[in-house]
């Protein structure tokens, strides 16, 4: 799994990721940590469509991230 490092969006911590699928394309992965200690909260979003890069797939997770974060 190849991380990028964190954004952080108003009280939000954006994190994607990628993953090496079966078929050689990158599957992207976004966690979205808010709060501190017993009070945090992370959501993980795993994102459908294959990417021919790992580059690709870290650009729309982080996109796809930021987009959340800043709705919410």
């Amino acid at each position: 799994m190849h991380k990028n490092t964190q954004i952080a969006v108003g009280r939000f911590r954006v994190a994607p990721m990628t993953k090496l699928n079966s078929d050689g394309g990158f599957a992207a992965s976004v966690s979205i940590q808010s709060g501190k200690g017993t009070s945090s909260t992370t959501r993980i979003m795993r994102f459908k469509p294959s990417f021919t890069s790992p580059t690709a797939a870290l650009h729309y997770a982080s996109t796809e991230g930021v987009a959340w974060a800043l709705q919410n």
